[in-house]
């Protein structure tokens, strides 16, 4: 499971550093400047997942839709590693309290992700 977990955060924490690199390479190339200057406020999680899925399916790649799926990539990637928690203690130890935890706290991570 540790192993598991180590290759599950890494590979989530290299993804997204090389899709902000490569965006920001991209946009500095574009514009001649390193700084994007958009605004998120307003918007929670999956609304701004949402907006980038819609992008990418249109193939409207850009500067910043890189950079906006490492941000969301940097952010999931301890979501998803609660949530591997969660199957693991659940379908392999049958671990009821373990299990009960990681759920909890996997339910508070995804209401937080609702919210403003």
């Amino acid at each position: 499971m540790e192993t598991l977990v180590g290759y599950l955060l890494l590979f989530g924490v290299v993804l997204s550093i090389i899709l902000i690199a490569a965006g920001v390479a991209w946009y500095r190339l574009q514009t001649g400047r390193l700084t994007l200057e958009y605004q998120i406020s307003d918007t929670n999680l999956f609304q701004f997942i949402g907006q980038d899925a819609q992008q990418l399916f249109t193939g409207a790649f850009s500067p910043q839709l890189l950079v906006n799926l490492g941000i969301a990539t940097l952010i999931l990637t301890p979501y998803s590693r609660v949530f591997v928690s969660v199957l693991y203690f659940g379908l392999a130890e049958h671990n009821v309290k373990y299990t009960l935890f990681t759920t909890f706290v996997f339910s508070v991570l995804t209401f937080s992700f609702f919210r403003y």
